[in-house]
């Protein structure tokens, strides 16, 4: 049987500034919520911060020959903002921006396609006493960000993405406090996610001001799997699926329906301050979801693992409980390891949006696993393989189905700094020896080149 993936299938990795560049006061460079979140307080498990992380700053070439060694035709990384505008407003700053131009010309110089993420998390500190994306202003400043980073790259650039899974940026940044900014917002969240996705479709009108490049968003999806108690989805009731429902809207299709359908989901009306994403008030204004749905060239599609789903069985601030999906294997971070998912939910987003879907790519696609050494050296990561392996089988049985898949991105190229679990989470093809910076390939590393060779 012939393979279903398309000739010109970019395969690639993805990376993000914070949790690789290090070097957070060199050249110009301004702080960020994350700097200041990893050195206030034990927000991080093991008391690290992104201050050095692998020191991709300055072994950028070094990274750039392991892509090209490992063969990948695109590359999937992040611009820091408060590089670019230390302040969040102003003029570029052009040291900061010219890291990113030798970056990209590297890239292009091995035949490997920059893919560019304008926002993966690292608001500039200035913007934040502002009021963050709590406030409308944000919105526009991230447009002008935009402009300024799309005159810069926007004639080498491949393929632009605004924002990185608002979702995750809103609840667990924004509602539980556990990311950057660390603010608990229960009573309402809804500012913050609607002035991301206005700060989108603004980015979107300023990033093809100068770039023909097409232009995406990268979400996270977690497909709501109601299940009992006892983590089983044939012992779901009626409530844990209305539960599902809930959260599906919140996590999943808030950020989905108004770029795609130009209105905000039914099945928000569980959660506090929903009622204004109902009509056009002092969040949601006159125009606003025109701009937000302003044509996406492609959706960026990160995925991970289905959630469990349960009715609460308290009254907290969500109408719904988490619940661990029992009967599949899971990851060092706990998560089951689902392929088929990733099939289901590229086919349910095909048929959900229909003839509004544009282009997918799977912009975000991993695992971690604990990954010690043989005594060769040599790290034997088996269990990452199996599950790359099974992904990419979903991956081609979505495509084989009809559904428009144009690229797949592992997650990640190298150990990092994994947020607030610091480095005792490992997600990368390549291990990092955190304190020599010393780069050694994994056998996924191996794998990978061997299956986009062939």
């Amino acid at each position: 049987m012939p393979d279903p993936l398309p000739p010109d299938f970019r395969w690639g990795v993805a990376t993000s500034a914070y949790q690789i560049e290090g070097a957070t006061t060199a050249d110009g460079r301004g702080p960020s919520i994350w700097d200041t979140f990893t050195h206030d307080g034990d927000h991080v498990a093991d008391g690290t911060t992104g201050d050095v992380a692998c020191d991709h700053y300055r072994r950028y070439r070094e990274d750039v020959a392991l892509l090209a060694d490992l063969g990948v035709n695109a590359y999937r990384f992040s611009l820091a903002w408060p590089r670019i505008q230390p302040s969040g407003t102003g003029v570029g700053n052009p040291d900061g921006l010219a890291f990113y131009d030798r970056l990209v010309d590297s890239l292009l110089e091995r035949g490997i396609d920059p893919v560019a993420t304008l926002y993966h998390w690292d608001l500039p500190l200035t913007l934040q006493a502002a009021g963050g994306w709590t406030a409308r202003e944000t919105a526009y400043r991230f447009a002008d960000y935009a402009a300024i980073v799309s005159a810069a790259l926007g004639d080498r650039v491949r393929l632009w993405i605004t924002l990185n899974e608002p979702a995750i940026h809103t609840i667990y940044g924004h509602f539980w406090g556990m990311h950057a900014p660390g603010l608990q917002l229960f009573d309402d969240p809804f500012p913050v996610a609607h002035h991301q996705l206005l700060g989108h479709g603004l980015a979107v009108a300023a990033l093809r001001a100068d770039s023909a490049a097409p232009v995406a968003i990268a979400n996270n999806y977690s497909p709501a799997w109601a299940v009992g108690p006892d983590g089983e989805r044939g012992s779901a009731t009626d409530e844990d699926r209305a539960a599902a429902d809930a959260y599906d809207a919140f996590h999943n299709r808030l950020y989905t329906d108004p770029l795609l359908l130009c209105r905000y989901p039914d099945g928000l009306h569980g959660f506090s301050g929903a009622d204004r994403l109902a009509g056009e008030n002092d969040l949601v204004r006159p125009g606003d979801l025109a701009t937000i749905s302003t044509w996406l060239d492609a959706l960026g599609v990160n995925y991970y693992n289905p959630a469990g789903i349960g009715a609460p069985s308290w009254p907290g601030p969500l109408p719904y409980d988490m619940r661990l999906i029992e009967g599949f294997p899971t990851t060092y971070f706990g998560w089951p390891v689902v392929p088929d998912g990733l099939r289901d939910l590229l086919v349910s987003l095909r048929q959900r949006y229909a003839h509004v879907l544009p282009d997918m790519y799977v912009t975000e696609s991993g695992c971690s696993y604990e990954d010690v050494p043989g005594p060769d050296g040599i790290f034997e990561d088996e269990d990452r393989i199996a599950y790359l392996s099974g992904h990419v089988d979903a991956v081609r049985a979505a495509v084989a189905a009809g559904v428009p898949v144009r690229g797949y991105f592992v997650w990640s190229l190298l150990d990092n700094f994994e947020w607030t679990e610091g480095f005792t989470k490992r997600f990368g093809l390549v291990h990092v020896d955190f304190a020599t910076q010393r780069r050694t390939p994994k056998a996924s590393y191996a794998w990978y080149r061997a299956l986009i060779r062939a």
